[in-house]
């Protein structure tokens, strides 16, 4: 089809440039449906009834219907499925259902992760359809209304996911911060308190998220408490910044949980009390420590910072060999996992994309919409987590299995068996 294209590439429906990707995403979208549909039909070819005849074939194709991609919003038609067997358990026929594109489907998921940004950016919800037609090329199935409705499900997402069940899931590490975001919270000085856990199959999960204020031992103890009540079992070892009042709250709630100091936060801590003149070389001392072969080795990297720093900075020195059993707790653990134990880098890499889209807002904003919000882009990001290193150790660690410079020396006999 040939279009009029003007002087600065546009046409009469717009960037052509726009047009050619969506006529893309069309048709990669139909493709895709497809091969979803043929390779169904072949894998149940074999099915025929008393005359022979096939019990699943192709059907035409379903009514036309615009779907809102990250690619603006496109036209398709869906294969459509005959499907005559019988669910011999409920006795109803058995329907084909697409996974790429289901039947309730109207916008990909990716809308989902756009709407929490614009809404932390400050836009109420009747901004975000002419802020979506600049985005999409259309607002099609994107009113304020729509988006009022779904604002109220994230909040409800978000207190299901405060209140589920966590008995049935144990978390051999755990990672805690307090995050500072500005985001519509009602102090100045509160945080968005996060925990982040590695399962015992070793993938990552967000436990808990919660508003409170960072170094407050109350707050963070009242999300432990929570957490504990609803079944948590005490993690073998938690990581956090040394300033938190998390400290306390996890000696109260669970106490068996070993310490261990975040690197990133210390350094900071230590290079901010340094005249910067001795920065950079007391920074590669540090590193020394941290990244040392072993616990032998870190513990003389120490004892060799200490000599050369403690005679003109002794405060600074102890900020190191005050807290030396914390900040070497990681090397206790399988070598695997010490990159991911010797600092909170977990949560602050997470967090990182939401900072950096958020902002001081002076109009009115929900509390609880603001976590929620902040919770729907946690939750997707999440689905890009990856698990640690030799995910089988994890469950090592939980029954108490030893390791020495990050091998494993011992085995206990549950495990041997």
């Amino acid at each position: 089809m040939l279009s009029v294209v003007n002087a600065d590439g546009s046409t009469p429906n717009g960037s052509l440039i726009d047009q050619i990707v969506r006529e893309g995403a069309r048709r990669m979208l139909a493709a895709a449906l497809e091969a979803e549909v043929n390779a169904y039909i072949a894998e149940l070819a074999g099915g025929r009834d008393g005359h022979g005849r096939r019990l699943v074939v192709r059907n035409g194709f379903h009514q036309p219907r615009k779907v809102t991609t990250a690619a603006g919003t496109v036209e398709v038609k869906a294969p459509r499925v005959n499907d005559k067997r019988i669910d011999e358990a409920t006795g109803e026929r058995k329907r084909f259902s697409s996974a790429i594109l289901p039947p309730w489907c109207r916008k990909s998921p990716k809308i989902s992760e756009v709407l929490p940004l614009l809404y932390l950016h400050g836009l109420s919800s009747g901004d975000f359809v002419p802020a979506l037609e600049q985005f999409l090329g259309s607002s099609a199935g994107l009113s304020a209304a729509t988006v009022t409705r779904l604002t109220a499900q994230w909040q409800a997402d978000h207190t299901a996911f405060q209140d589920r069940d966590l008995s049935a899931t144990d978390y051999v590490y755990v990672w805690a911060d307090g995050v500072h975001l500005r985001i519509r919270l009602e102090e100045a000085k509160a945080a968005v308190l996060v925990l982040m856990g590695v399962r015992a199959d070793g993938t990552k999960e967000l436990i808990a998220m919660t508003d409170g204020y960072r170094e407050s031992s109350e707050a963070w103890a009242g999300l432990l408490r929570d957490c504990a009540r609803r079944g948590m079992r005490a993690p073998v070892l938690a990581v956090g910044d040394g300033a938190l009042g998390f400290w306390n709250a996890l000696h109260e709630v669970f106490p068996e949980t070993r310490h261990q100091r975040c690197w990133v936060h210390k350094t900071a801590n230590v290079l901010d009390a340094l005249p910067k003149s001795a920065q950079p070389a007391a920074k590669r001392a540090i590193q020394e420590i941290y990244n040392a072969e072993d616990k032998e080795h870190a513990a003389r990297a120490i004892a060799a910072f200490a000599k050369q720093y403690g005679a003109k900075y002794p405060k600074v020195v102890k900020r190191i060999t005050d807290e030396e059993e914390d900040l070497l707790a990681f090397f206790d653990f399988p070598a695997e996992h010490w990159i991911h134990l010797r600092t909170t880098n977990p949560i602050e890499s997470t967090f990182a994309t939401v900072r950096l889209r958020t902002k001081v807002t002076k109009g009115a904003g929900s509390r609880a919409a603001a976590l929620a919000m902040v919770f729907k882009l946690i939750e997707s990001a999440q689905e890009r987590w990856r698990a640690v290193n030799a995910p089988h150790l994890v469950a090592l660690v939980r029954v108490g299995a030893r390791f020495e410079r990050g091998h494993l020396v011992e085995r206990p006999e549950a495990v041997a068996a």
